[in-house]
């Protein structure tokens, strides 16, 4: 007997109606801005948040050590490990991955204590319930699951100065918005005749594809998803330059900018308070959440197991 047998019809219309609701609201959802101005941080207090300077010893601590070792020469060398032919992509899904991320707490952050999953939870749920779209929903649920490189030897990570922390780019002189600037003292490339220089190794307009950001956990969760997911530019953008803070928040690095940038720039500065400001929010319940970020996932990463 055919599969079809087992249908009962006399219910196919209701179903096809509960089918066409959901896809309405699926639609609904993803038609709306995702640029449109957060609302779920609007009585928040937001000058208690990168507290850097009266930040405690572990993170001016952490900050001292990225500046000084974050060089071209390191990022040449971080970056030859990743994408070498011979070294093992360690697989699993999302999901596991959030699981296996959840023992981390980030040395360089001076506004959370809570584990990873929390907030990664906390991002994606402070998108929801702003209602923007599903893809930038997951976007927030993954955005610092570059951070499992700490797991994998191969990578050769030295702690965590190469794995988290703002951003900023190397092969240029170091830019004085960058947090802490002056913990950049020991860094040899402030002493290179090209590096030392304002556009260094880049030119006016280069683009920031074309530029060497400090290795971490964005550039290393870009390379993972790009090719492994449905994702849309600006999520892309929004994983790869999250921490990138000297460009989205404090004006720097316009000059390299192409045409592009500055539609992600705006990508990324959509996003950045469901970042920043949802680790003040309350502790998300995991085991009820995640049916919806299951399914959310399967939508984006079709493949479900991901090379990482």
């Amino acid at each position: 007997m055919g599969p079809s047998a087992d249908i009962d019809y006399s219910q196919a219309s209701t179903v096809g109606q509960d089918l066409e609701h959901m896809s309405d609201a699926i639609d609904d959802v993803n038609s709306k801005k995702y640029d449109s101005e957060s609302k779920f941080d609007a009585t928040k207090d937001k000058t208690q948040f990168r507290q850097y300077e009266e930040a405690c010893d572990r993170v001016k601590t952490f900050y001292k050590e990225q500046h000084e070792k974050q060089s071209v020469a390191y990022n040449l060398a971080a970056r030859n490990r990743f994408h070498h032919a011979s070294r093992p992509r360690p697989e699993m899904t999302i999901w596991q991955a959030m699981e296996k991320l959840n023992t981390l707490v980030d040395e360089s952050d001076p506004d959370t204590s809570l584990s990873q999953i929390d907030h990664l939870l906390q991002s994606a749920e402070a998108i929801r319930r702003d209602g923007k779209p599903r893809w930038m929903q997951v976007t927030g649920l993954i955005h610092d699951l570059g951070k499992l490189m700490l797991f994998f030897p191969e990578l050769e990570t030295q702690g965590q100065w190469d794995v988290v922390g703002d951003t900023f780019p190397v092969g240029c002189a170091f830019d004085q918005r960058i947090i802490l600037p002056g913990t950049f003292a020991n860094n040899p490339d402030i002493h290179d005749p090209v590096y030392s220089t304002k556009f260094g190794i880049y030119s006016p307009g280069c683009g920031l594809d074309n530029m060497m950001l400090s290795w971490g956990h964005d550039e290393y969760l870009y390379h993972v998803v790009r090719d492994q997911s449905t994702l849309p530019d600006e999520a892309l953008a929004m994983i790869r330059y999250h921490s990138f803070y000297p460009w989205h928040r404090e004006g720097a690095y316009r000059e390299f900018m192409c045409k592009k940038d500055h539609d992600m720039l705006k990508a990324v500065q959509a996003f950045n308070p469901y970042d920043l400001y949802s680790k003040s929010d309350d502790v998300p319940s995991v085991e009820e959440l995640k049916p919806y970020y299951m399914e959310l996932i399967d939508e984006f990463f079709p493949q479900k197991v991901l090379k990482w």
